[in-house]
């Protein structure tokens, strides 16, 4: 009897083991299962996309700053919105024609490089008007406001980062 019982008692402990191998990976690839929906469902929903126009960018910027020297940014891109908009524009609508000159039927690589040519100096104008405005507004600001300003993007450097 006492071989019986052995044999028995063997095949109870296999049994046992694969049953709690069987029951942690089966709670492995639900979780992860459960994981990848939530992220796929939830993620999405959560996260909107990122305002990029100079309105939503001037106030990120100015998130960063002092109070006075935050108010200062928004009253300067205030008063100069119009003319950093109108440069904008011109250069999205310079986009636009390198974007239809690409679809031309029989391209025509003269008139791309001339719609290139236009877009690079209205990005350089665009660029100006926003850093003109940039330069007014921190003319006026506190020296603790324009140490701010020079850290944007906070993410990327931080008060002490001289080495750049």
């Amino acid at each position: 009897m006492t071989t019986v019982t052995s044999a028995v008692a063997g095949e109870d402990r296999s049994a046992r083991w694969i049953l709690l191998v069987s029951l942690a990976l089966n709670l492995f690839f639900v979780g992860a299962t459960g994981a990848l929906l939530a992220r796929h469902y939830v993620a999405d929903g959560a996260t909107a996309p990122i305002d990029r126009s100079v309105a939503a960018r001037m106030e990120r910027l100015a998130a960063t700053l002092p109070p006075p020297d935050a108010d200062i940014l928004r009253s300067e891109y205030r008063a100069n919105a119009p003319a950093v908009d109108a440069a904008r524009d011109s250069y999205r609508q310079a986009q636009d024609e390198v974007r239809r000159t690409l679809r031309g039927d029989p391209f025509e690589a003269e008139a791309m490089r001339a719609a290139l040519l236009k877009t690079r100096a209205a990005r350089q104008g665009f660029d100006e008007s926003l850093q003109d405005m940039i330069a007014s507004a921190a003319t006026k600001m506190s020296p603790a406001g324009r140490n701010q300003l020079a850290n944007w993007p906070p993410s990327q450097r931080t008060a002490n980062d001289t080495k750049r």
